[in-house]
């Protein structure tokens, strides 16, 4: 099998968050011009940090029209370090936690970049970074739509009523599974626009590029969300 060449950024900066500096990668559409903004979506890596994989999926959204930035969550850090605090935050404060408001800090940079319009937003994550996606829905007004993949709900449940439109991917051969199910429960219940699907075969991960991907679940998630950021991040009404 022949191994996809790595796609490069069009320009990587960095940002201040919590008295540290994060890093981030930009993938911009072809034609993209501060007279001509396009929508943007914040890309949220798994446990593994800013991979070539979360990097492909950051030039996939730029190739579907989409300003992609990809954050670095663990920047300067040992991994397993971040994601011993991640997950705590997670379990213990999921709506506050320092990972919830470093996404916060990367969501403004992406808004505010000259050519991209900071009131069509989305996000992106996946495992770590969905649980992180959905956080950011019950609390950041400034998204419009978010894509979580096998992520972890925040607790209480009840913020659920807050969040905007999701568009959520779950493995049905995972813990997740439940996760998914209770997340189109509640947001059912609470009447926000959604489209949650378990994939029965599938498994955690399915989405990227390892040992647990399923080519057929990706494309199917894929297609989904360019849909469901086409209605809500690109062409909804702002706020929600």
């Amino acid at each position: 099998m022949t191994t996809p060449p790595v796609p490069k950024p069009d320009q990587s900066l960095s940002f201040q968050s919590g008295g540290r500096a994060l890093h981030a990668e930009v993938f911009r559409p072809a034609g993209s011009h501060p007279e001509r903004p396009v929508p943007g979506v914040l890309v949220i890596h798994e446990a593994f940090g800013l991979t070539d994989d979360i990097r492909a999926i950051a030039a996939r959204f730029a190739g579907a029209g989409y300003a992609a930035l990809a954050v670095d969550l663990f920047s300067g850090r040992p991994a397993a370090v971040c994601m011993t605090r991640l997950l705590g935050g997670i379990f213990l404060n999921s709506l506050e936690h320092q990972g919830v408001q470093d996404t916060r800090a990367a969501l403004g940079v992406l808004g505010d970049l000259p050519d991209v319009d900071g009131a069509r937003l989305g996000a992106v994550g996946f495992c770590l970074g969905g649980s992180l996606a959905v956080a950011m829905a019950c609390t950041d007004d400034r998204l419009r739509a978010v894509a979580p993949y096998y992520g972890f709900n925040p607790r209480p449940a009840g913020a659920l009523a807050r969040a905007c439109p999701v568009v959520g991917s779950f493995p049905g051969r995972d813990i997740t599974r439940q996760q998914g199910e209770r997340l189109r429960g509640a947001l059912e219940q609470a009447q926000v626009p959604h489209d949650v699907k378990i994939y029965p075969d599938a498994r955690h991960s399915f989405a990227n590029r390892g040992p647990n991907f399923d080519a057929v679940a990706s494309e199917d998630a894929w297609t989904r969300v360019l849909e469901f950021f086409s209605q809500h991040v690109t062409h909804g009404p702002a706020g929600h």
